[in-house]
């Protein structure tokens, strides 16, 4: 199997930086877009569960707007073929100081193009501070 093809490589970080701009300006169009307009799709967050681009989309429409400013560390974006990848990142807030967040993501290239078909957010104590930039 070819793993990091560098042209698919380059379409998932680009994809994954719209995600992350979408996310910290909260676009919700944007992140609709994104993320695969099926019954299947699954987003479990922090303190959700949800099952479906329905459900998804009510709560990207009722999260707060504020606060979403973040800073990430250790992303590693890989890529399976040309129409498989996984994006996992560590990201700080200043609005939750002493933890750290995880965001793992399952990316596929579909009709729509690519799209996260899977998602899982959660945040843990951190044993260390927000890399220094």
């Amino acid at each position: 199997m070819l793993v990091n093809d560098s042209a698919t490589l380059a379409e998932v970080e680009g994809v994954f930086a719209r995600y992350e701009a979408a996310l910290v300006g909260n676009d919700v169009k944007g992140l609709d877009a994104l993320f695969w307009q099926d019954a299947r799709v699954i987003r479990y967050g922090i303190t959700e569960n949800l099952h479906g681009a329905a459900e998804i989309l009510a709560f990207r429409q009722a999260r707060p707007s504020k606060g979403l400013a973040r800073q990430l560390a250790r992303t590693t974006i890989t890529t399976f073929g040309t129409d498989f990848a996984t994006a996992s990142t560590l990201f700080y807030r200043d609005t939750a100081p002493g933890k750290v967040g995880r965001q793992m993501q399952t990316w596929a290239r579909l009709a729509q193009g690519w799209c996260v078909v899977a998602a899982h957010v959660s945040l843990i104590d951190a044993t260390d501070g927000p890399p220094v930039t």
